[in-house]
């Protein structure tokens, strides 16, 4: 019903903000990607939005790019996944790494998010197959080389010591239609940079 929300950023309390239309201020919850991209109090700001309508509260949920709220939108969709949590999941990864999560049915990255349990994260895997990977170029029907080689180069990353949030680093700045070792050498180059 309230597909998009410009006005004013009045206030933000994460993750909720209110945004000022025409006189009327609307609270929006908004996802950590989304609070990381705002402008500051009094400037001008346009949200994409998800208006949901309970039994007992209507709440508008607000995203800066389409991709997220197309996450946000294939999240709630699954049992036991309510908005709370697809707001946790996109807070604690961009919508690639859950991408690519699911493309690689790695349901350990998702239970590092807070509120995800196993269980939780198998169903998302699960649910969610195919349904987010066309945006990475990824088929439903399997795994591509290039992507199985991207995810041996993040183990062999995570072996050796480095974070996960530096080895993500590192697999961005490797072309897809690299080797594993060159893959490892060119991440291991480019985490040795000062």
């Amino acid at each position: 019903m309230i597909g998009r929300i410009q006005g004013i950023l009045v206030s933000v309390h994460p993750p909720r903000l209110v945004v000022d239309c025409q006189g009327i201020g609307y609270e929006v919850d908004v996802p950590m990607s989304t609070l990381y991209q705002l402008p500051q109090a009094g400037q001008k700001i346009t949200l994409l939005t998800h208006f949901q309508v309970r039994e007992d509260a209507q709440q508008l949920f607000g995203f800066a790019t389409e991709t997220e709220r197309e996450a946000f939108r294939q999240l709630i969709k699954i049992s036991g996944v309510g908005s709370r949590t697809a707001l946790a999941v996109l807070s604690g990864m961009s919508v690639n790494e859950l991408a690519q999560a699911i493309a690689l049915q790695e349901a350990g990255r998702l239970t590092q998010v807070p509120g995800i349990g196993k269980k939780t994260a198998e169903r998302l895997c699960l649910e969610l197959k195919g349904k987010l990977a066309p945006d990475l170029g990824i088929t439903a029907g399997g795994k591509p080389q290039a992507i199985e080689a991207s995810s041996e180069v993040l183990q062999a990353l995570l072996a050796l010591g480095y974070s996960e949030k530096e080895a993500f680093l590192a697999l961005k700045q490797i072309p897809p239609d690299t080797s594993v070792s060159d893959g490892i050498r060119m991440g291991l180059k480019y985490l040795s940079k000062p």
